[in-house]
């Protein structure tokens, strides 16, 4: 019930959107280090415990999380382990790789509510998968995904070369143009800048060998091909490369680079999922079973977006009035409070400096070299935030002392 809550409050802001991107990805809930809870199966480590967990959520084309629209639970049945040799000789129905179409059919029956909205389905390498390709779709629904597979396709006129392949087919098609690419420091790279080579073609992707001779019903899918290739990366270095399958259509580069764009966005379920484990604390719930953790998730899961919505929408629209995201006695305690004041200001405070006053709240100390807060230290602030604000309604609500009898 708090799933469908949430569910439909994040079709009403599908709404006001003309294409949404529904990005779909799985993660897991490792709780090894509560032996006592039931319900539990083993994870992508054999001798870890926990729960898997897919989600489908919904991101606005210019980046801000709108909510999360289907969301699935399940553990692996112990008895399972070790079989994962066999998996090939099941169909796709009976694999866990069945979440992927169990999720896009569930999006388009949320999505059907409002036909006039382009819902594109994005997914990593791991929902690169043929029948979910093969899946009916309303024509308001597209998929963006990433090539894990180097299939054989048929070319732009259907013709078969040679059962070619999706590389050969992309590689030999002519550059469409050349983007540099800002790529931030992490653990694993300095910053840099990476040029990218991009190429597009449009194929026919065929059915897997084996099956499409057992089953003649099985057609080729006509699918758009995008690379964008570091050809010259600097020596020693990982070169970007992405190789994306999608249904939507373009006429040259600037539609091409706006997908990416879209794909880029991909990035922002995993920033979700780390605010559930590393924010939320989901992890660290000592509750006594499977489905008690189930619940507690679907509720942190809509605390989990507001936080990453908040994040993004001071980003995106930092000049815009705060009451965009909080309500008048949030902002007005907050102002306050900071400034250390007795009356908030006429004018309204924007988005961006409310939200850099709540991550002051959670220890962000704003230096010239800080950049913009992360999703740490607003959590952190928002909690500081609730109790303030909740005072300031106590001080500010009119009440009078009781008369003395």
């Amino acid at each position: 019930d708090i799933r469908d809550a949430h569910a439909l409050s994040t079709i009403e802001r599908i709404k006001k959107e003309s294409l949404i991107l529904a990005i779909q990805d799985t993660t897991e809930l490792n709780l090894t280090h509560h032996p006592s809870t039931q319900g539990l199966g083993y994870l992508d480590s054999a001798s870890s415990r926990g729960l898997k967990v897919h989600t489908t959520l919904c991101v606005s084309s210019t980046g801000i999380p709108l909510g999360v629209l289907n969301q699935s639970v399940w553990f692996r049945d112990i008895k399972e382990l070790g079989k994962k040799h066999l998996r090939h000789q099941k169909l796709t129905k009976d694999k866990e790789s069945q979440k992927w179409i169990t999720a896009l059919i569930s999006t388009n029956t949320y999505t059907e509510i409002e036909p006039s909205t382009r819902v594109v389905t994005v997914g990593d390498q791991e929902a690169d998968i043929y029948d979910l390709f093969n899946t009916p779709r309303p024509p308001n629904s597209e998929f963006l995904i990433r090539a894990r597979h180097n299939r054989v396709v048929n070319g732009e006129n259907g013709e078969n070369e040679e059962e070619r392949k999706l590389q050969d087919a992309i590689s030999r098609s002519a550059p469409l143009g050349q983007k540099v690419l800002e790529l931030k420091a992490n653990p694993k790279r300095e910053a840099r800048k990476a040029t990218l080579t991009i190429r597009a073609t449009s194929v026919e992707i065929t059915p897997p060998k084996k099956r499409g001779k057992k089953d003649k019903s099985l057609k080729p899918i006509k699918m758009q091909v995008i690379l964008a290739e570091e050809e010259n990366p600097p020596p020693d270095v990982e070169p970007v490369s992405w190789l994306l399958l999608t249904t939507l259509h373009f006429t040259g580069l600037p539609d091409v680079l706006e997908i990416l764009v879209w794909y880029s966005y991909r990035w922002l379920i995993e920033r979700y999922h780390y605010i559930l484990k590393s924010g939320c604390n989901l992890e660290k719930l000592q509750l006594k079973t499977a489905d008690r953790i189930s619940n507690a998730l679907a509720t942190y899961n809509i605390v989990a977006w507001r936080l990453l919505w908040l994040t993004y929408v001071s980003r995106i629209h930092p000049q815009e009035p705060v009451d965009l995201v909080l309500e008048p006695h949030q902002w007005q305690a907050l102002y306050c409070y900071i400034h250390v004041v007795a009356q908030p200001p006429e004018r309204m405070p924007t988005v961006n400096q409310c939200l850099r006053w709540i991550a002051k709240l959670g220890g962000f100390l704003g230096r010239k070299g800080d950049g913009e807060p992360g999703v740490k230290t607003i959590w952190r602030g928002l909690r500081r935030l609730d109790d303030i604000a909740q005072t300031w309604l106590i001080l500010h609500s009119g009440s009078s002392p009781p008369e003395e009898e």
